[in-house]
């Protein structure tokens, strides 16, 4: 390859790169502040990052954006109860800047101790901690092997900690096991099982594997009263991770199909199932909630698909009207499965059912 030849590449690379980072600047300057936001705010002891983003912001997944310029916050997951969040114009853009108070020292005669809050949570964890580590969302094929638990010697149907039990066998031993239970069977809107939502009810022990076809167990832990035929699982539950805040983009789309808490409608912090795997989405990325109604057949009295046996044109003349999707909130995805995942609705100007479309916010 000739010299020549080597320069022109490096000018077109180096082109391409210049091209690129005016894009990504262009993309960092596209943040505008709420028309309503406060030039300060005092942080509270349950505030998360979301909400004081969303103060700020219409779009809170963007608020690393409000202080990409400011030195002063080396971490800005480390704010605090009691910081004063100021917003000042630096360059023309909206820059946040951190007044806080002076650390606080108890001295002692061997002792010195600086006394510091714990610092506030991207999302509500306490919301979102019992589904972290007390849901799994299991393949069906998975949980169908699990062992099962029979009963005890002394013929009770409800087992709590220290009980010993009796369950089927199933493959090689673990010496523990989380003892769970069915909750329900989530298929997507095409009736696919996507996987069987399991509750952690206990904790439990192998006790003896040397008897055919069966384990003795004990109960350990319990969060619930263990019964017959509850699975023993030895499989870790994801544990709380770190979000790196994204916006889906516009090919990840796909509904809510289910929820945590059997409801019928929901609305902020309530934690839904969304038919999308984790080689779709990722933890941290934010979708925007949409609503769109039935189908309108128009005619001398327009109807409802569905409605009195009302009838799709076969023709595409219009008399078949798609009404738009629209959108009533946002959720957060926190934590994914193969063909599943779990998202917590952050905003919510309507109640969000099943069926709701989940898409770029």
């Amino acid at each position: 390859m000739t010299t020549g030849s080597i320069k022109k590449r490096f000018t077109a690379a180096l082109t391409a790169v210049t091209v690129i980072l005016s894009c990504l600047t262009g993309l960092a300057q596209a943040v505008t502040l709420k028309e309503d936001a406060p030039q300060t705010y005092t942080v509270k002891r349950n505030d998360t990052l979301w909400d004081i983003a969303s103060l700020f912001l219409d779009k809170p997944w963007l608020w690393p954006e409000l202080w990409r310029n400011n030195t002063q916050i080396i971490n800005p997951h480390l704010i605090y109860p009691g910081d004063v969040l100021v917003i000042r114009i630096v360059d023309g853009q909206p820059v946040l800047v951190v007044q806080r108070d002076k650390k606080h020292i108890t001295l002692g005669p061997s002792l010195r101790k600086q006394n510091k809050p714990d610092p506030i949570s991207m999302l509500p964890w306490s919301v979102i901690a019992p589904y972290i580590n007390q849901n799994e969302l299991l393949d069906e094929e998975v949980y169908e092997k699990l062992p099962h638990i029979l009963g005890n010697q002394t013929g009770d149907i409800r087992f709590v900690t220290d009980d010993l039990v009796i369950s089927r066998s199933y493959g090689r031993s673990s010496d523990q096991y989380r003892v769970v239970r069915r909750q329900s069977t989530i298929e997507n809107l095409d009736g696919e099982i996507l996987g069987i939502q399991v509750h952690h009810v206990a904790d439990a022990n192998m006790i003896d594997d040397t008897v055919p076809f069966q384990w003795l167990v004990k109960v350990t832990k319990s969060n619930f009263e263990a019964a017959r035929g509850d699975r023993l699982y030895d499989g870790d539950f994801a544990d709380r991770q770190d979000l790196v805040l994204q916006a889906a983009t516009p090919e990840q789309r796909g509904f809510v199909v289910g929820n945590l808490h059997q409801h019928q409608l929901l609305g902020k912090d309530d934690v839904v199932i969304v038919d999308l795997g984790s080689e779709q989405v990722s933890p941290g990325t934010v979708m925007g909630l949409y609503s769109q109604g039935p189908d309108i057949i128009d005619g001398e009295l327009p109807k409802y698909a569905g409605e009195n046996n009302a009838m799709y044109s076969v023709f595409n003349d219009g008399s078949t009207v798609h009404q738009p999707a629209i959108k009533i909130g946002e959720i957060v995805i926190f934590k994914t499965f193969d063909k599943a995942s779990y998202g917590i609705i952050t905003r919510a100007r309507e109640l969000v059912k099943t069926g709701a479309i989940v898409a770029n916010p």
